[in-house]
């Protein structure tokens, strides 16, 4: 089981790298768009350096972003607002917890069933992306695994509260 667990955290851990990396991507693609239609109106069309798809690589990296960050963030990231728990015990704050990250996995668990169904009806149709044409199924197929993955953290998070697991053995 140990083994599952490191591999578990290898695979989160390399998607929230990736992430950050799509996040530096996004920001030298918007930068480049702008030079380019900046250059483009300024020398009247003269110089036309600008791209197809700008926006669409900006929309599918941030949906990318997203669900890569949060396997890896999901038990480190979330706000608790000590004023309505900080008179709670330890027991019942850990069931809320339970309570809150099983809801998230079943949200996730959710969106992993509607992309999976999402990828075979883009098979069905060859639904493509708008300007440059990337089947869909590459992005539901990615969507798909990166929700998954969060379903599994959050069911990894929801044991770890339910049996007040140590930090280090658990998450």
């Amino acid at each position: 089981m140990a083994v599952y667990d490191q591999l578990f955290k290898r695979i989160s851990y390399a998607m929230y790298v990736l992430s950050g990396m799509l996040l530096v991507a996004m920001m030298f693609i918007t930068l480049a768009d702008v030079l380019s239609r900046g250059l483009f109106q300024v020398t009247s069309g003269l110089l036309d350096l600008t791209f197809i798809g700008g926006v669409e690589l900006i929309k599918y990296a941030l949906l990318m972003v997203v669900l890569f960050s949060f396997p890896h963030s999901l038990n480190r990231a979330q706000v608790v607002v000590d004023l309505f728990t900080e008179d709670l015990s330890n027991r019942a704050k850990n069931a809320l917890q339970v309570v809150y990250m099983t809801g998230f996995m079943l949200l996730a668990l959710g969106m992993s069933y509607r992309f999976y169904h999402a990828i075979a009806q883009s098979l069905r149709s060859g639904e493509t992306t708008q300007d440059l044409l990337i089947p869909m199924y590459y992005l539901y197929g990615v969507s798909f695994f990166a929700t998954a993955m969060l379903a599994l953290s959050a069911l990894r998070c929801a044991l770890h509260y339910l049996f007040n697991l140590s930090e280090d053995n658990s998450i």
